[in-house]
């Protein structure tokens, strides 16, 4: 699937293809964190598809429980997430933010990982009072 995608005040714009069956829900509390969220959801871009079509985003290396180090690529004006990505580029894998994708709609998650991090309240809840806009 072909995305497009970009920060919310329209300095960056990316491009990309995804397989639709590949997102996920992260619930670490890294993702907590950078997202300012319960948890972050994610698709990887197939292998060299990614593109930054307008702006370059600012990089912070964040760095995993592993010791891994990882790209996180936001808007360096308005803040939006864009993608994290290894920390050299040597190897193409964008996890894209589903939040800055267009197409969102169509980007239903597949799978969750690190539920060990999982706020309790996160899976329940269809009883919250909801209004169609603010």
């Amino acid at each position: 699937m072909n995305i497009e995608g970009g920060c919310h005040c329209g300095k960056l714009t990316f491009s990309a293809k995804v397989d639709p069956e590949q997102v996920l829900i992260c619930h670490c509390t890294d993702c907590q964190t950078l997202s300012g969220s319960a948890y972050r959801t994610v698709v990887p871009a197939i292998e060299g598809s990614f593109k930054m079509l307008t702006g370059n985003p600012k990089i912070y290396f964040k760095t995993a429980e592993n010791g891994s180090k990882r790209q996180q690529a936001f808007c360096s004006d308005c803040g939006t997430p864009i993608y994290s990505a290894p920390e050299s580029l040597d190897s193409s894998l964008y996890m894209v933010r589903v939040g800055s994708i267009k197409q969102r709609n169509q980007l239903k998650p597949k799978s969750q990982i690190w539920c060990r991090s999982m706020q309790s309240w996160v899976q329940d809840i269809t009883n919250v009072t909801g209004v169609d806009t603010q």
